[in-house]
């Protein structure tokens, strides 16, 4: 159970030097938007007792906790539904949100089919990995980067509870024939060299955001009695005008509520924009200068609960 004196805030999470805390204190905080690998969930892709209560206690208390993520929905759904009390996800970095009252998408923008053959033209061509999602499912040719991580999670999981992954033998005419939601396509590679090669080629391509990651994801992963740490370049490719800021942005007009009302916690560039906009912007610990540089607060690390630690101080 959560304790009724909240801890002091450890030496591992700071503040910006200039940031408010008067004015800060007096602002009643009623949405919180949690990334959720290497933010809300630790190194491997588990909730921890401790930050489930400390979510827990905040919905509780009236707080809107929606996760926003770069997963598919029902990678999502499971982790929603162990915290209890959520009522709307935000997917595919902004492609979609969800309703999980009403059970049904609320907001869209999914890329189109002819969009996504014109991207997986070129990265086939080129012969670099890559993983579609869509509002259901992860398609992929091989089991490997990413995926391998999510497939590895999935071993320790009920079948429902698992990130949907679909092995494609050939994905141009699987794309061609499907009638599926796009919300991304997501680029990696071993070589850096290679992987700024194709980079280059995919900006000639209209109407796509390509995200500007510049650093290798660091991902660890369970064999037996083994950790194994996964490395890899990567890119996430969405939609124009695609990001979880903007998604929120839709949510606060739905909802009635302010920017100065909200906060973003997050640690890789797909969570700049919603740490740089929103009331009170918080960046894990171990996340990149790009990110600690903007957030009003730095926290400490995803595997020692530093969500947890943030939020026990804040109303």
């Amino acid at each position: 159970m959560c304790q009724s004196n909240p801890e002091p805030v450890t030496q591992n999470v700071s503040s910006k030097p200039g940031t408010n805390d008067t004015k800060r204190s007096k602002i009643m905080y009623k949405l919180v938007a949690i990334d959720l690998d290497g933010t809300m969930l630790n190194s491997y892709g588990e909730l921890t007792e401790k930050t489930k209560e400390i979510l827990q206690e905040k919905i509780k208390k009236g707080m809107e906790i929606v996760p926003a993520s770069g997963r598919t929905l029902p990678s999502i759904l499971p982790i929603s539904e162990e915290i209890g009390g959520i009522n709307y996800i935000i997917a595919g970095n902004g492609s979609l949100i969800y309703d999980t009252i009403k059970e049904q998408i609320i907001y869209n923008k999914f890329i189109p089919k002819q969009k996504i053959l014109e991207i997986i033209k070129i990265l086939d061509e080129n012969s670099i990995y890559y993983a579609i999602y869509t509002d259901k499912e992860i398609l992929t040719q091989a089991l490997k980067y990413n995926v391998l991580y999510y497939h590895k999670s999935n071993l320790s999981k009920k079948e429902e509870n698992q990130t949907k992954i679909r092995i494609i033998e050939n994905m141009q005419e699987y794309v061609k024939n499907s009638e599926a939601n796009y919300l991304k396509i997501m680029v990696c590679d071993d070589s850096e060299l290679i992987f700024n090669g194709i980079i280059n080629k995919l900006k000639l391509i209209n109407k796509i955001e390509i995200l500007d990651v510049g650093h290798q994801s660091k991902k660890i992963i369970r064999e037996g009695t083994k950790e194994v740490l996964l490395e890899y370049y990567y890119t996430e490719i969405s939609l124009e005008n695609v990001d979880k800021w903007t998604a929120i942005e839709y949510l606060l007009d739905f909802l009635k509520i302010k920017k100065e009302e909200v906060i973003a916690i997050g640690d890789n560039i797909n969570d700049k924009k919603m740490i740089q906009n929103a009331g009170l912007g918080i960046a894990m610990g171990q996340s990149s200068p790009k990110v600690t540089s903007i957030a009003d607060i730095v926290s400490d690390t995803n595997d020692n609960d530093g969500v947890a630690k943030t939020l026990k101080n804040i109303n």
